[in-house]
């Protein structure tokens, strides 16, 4: 039987998301050890010590389910948002509310507007709940916002953007995104994924969650997963109007975060100092990848986010294979549409001083 006949349109051209290599499957392919991957954009300190000991409080309750409201951590985000909690929805990692969004609100009679290089999942998106994707060509490996807002149309029901971006790292501005806003129609939802906004200093951060009030078609979307720590534990969060976020639970599925994830995601909001030693970190060692890129006269991406994007200005396959065999795990972004491009996680000091030393081995071999 063809069961991809029966599978509604889109989806027999439907490819699905590939995450980074775990460590485990490089290192049973080439029967090596001690690697590292740097390739997830995963928090490298770890579980917040305030999150593991919730963790372990939460245990003796597992054989219950969860709290399908989520009422404690939607209490503890509206109070450090200054918000109701009639405007969150939580869901397991920022990626089932995006297509929960799709869910709800696309069909394939919609078009989808998003940059060239951004977070591949709006892609996978559209593509599945068979709407016209509308592809804005990049602006400095970025969001080209004025091109953006002209490509809307009639039929446009989504625009997407992630800032910082993913998997680039470019940031767009307070203005450059406040006056995109003003030129959006009402009846045309703007997901704002701020995914690793906590890393953007907070003179540069932009005030999104004070924009709902003047934008009630502006939905922003957060995480756990990266600066907070809670990657394996998949909870992610929406702000919207509260009308929105009331359709939205008409879809959720109940119970879609788990014990843990809530127990711990609450935690974690309140373990300022693990925040700031995340961010702290994140700082001084994405300095030590740009002063290697520069002494070494190699063309990156200026990163706002966890991560930095080096651009090899050439196939990056054999560079990103070369690595795997000194056990240095980095993200290739091909399938981004950036062949030269590899996008590299940052880690601890020792992680990140092994790759550096890993690439300059490569690259000095001519790989």
């Amino acid at each position: 039987m063809n069961y991809l006949a029966l599978a509604n349109p889109g989806v027999d051209k439907l490819h699905p998301y590939q995450p980074g290599k775990p460590v485990e499957e490089l290192e049973r392919e080439l029967g090596i050890t001690n690697s590292i991957k740097l390739a997830s954009n995963e928090n490298p300190l770890g579980l917040g010590p305030k999150a593991r000991a919730a963790i372990e409080r939460a245990l003796p309750e597992l054989a219950r389910y969860p709290d399908a409201n989520g009422f404690a951590l939607k209490s503890a985000l509206a109070k450090k948002l200054g918000v109701d909690t009639e405007q969150l929805i939580l869901g397991n990692g920022s990626n089932e509310l995006i297509d929960l969004v799709y869910h709800t609100f696309v069909n394939a009679e919609h078009e989808i507007v998003y940059s060239q290089y951004t977070f591949i999942v709006y892609a996978l998106a559209t593509q599945s709940h068979g709407a016209k994707a509308t592809v804005v060509p990049a602006k400095n490996l970025g969001h080209d916002l004025e091109a953006m807002a002209a490509a809307i149309t009639e039929r446009t029901k989504l625009v997407c953007i992630t800032n910082p971006n993913n998997p680039t790292g470019t940031f767009l501005t307070k203005s450059e995104l406040s006056t995109f806003l003003a030129k959006v129609p009402r009846q045309v939802l703007v997901i704002l994924d701020e995914a690793y906004t906590e890393y953007v200093s907070e003179e540069e951060r932009h005030p999104s969650i004070d924009w709902l009030a003047q934008y009630p078609n502006l939905i922003v979307s957060r995480t756990f997963s990266k600066a907070y720590g809670l990657a394996g534990l998949r909870v992610g969060y929406m702000v919207a109007h509260p009308e929105l976020i009331s359709v939205l639970n008409r879809v959720r599925e109940p119970f879609n975060c788990n014990s843990l994830a809530l127990a711990a995601a609450e935690a974690a909001l309140d373990d300022e100092a693990y925040l700031e030693e995340a961010v702290s970190l994140n700082r001084r060692e994405m300095a030590r990848y740009e002063q290697f890129f520069d002494k070494q006269g190699l063309r990156y991406v200026k990163s706002q986010a966890n991560f930095i994007t080096l651009d090899l200005q050439r196939d990056a396959s054999g560079v990103y294979e070369a690595l795997l065999r000194e056990g240095v795990i980095v993200r290739p972004i091909a399938g981004y549409g950036l062949p030269s491009c590899l996008r590299i996680s940052i880690g601890l000091e020792h992680e990140n001083q092994r790759c550096i030393a890993a690439i300059e081995k490569v690259l000095s071999q001519g790989v």
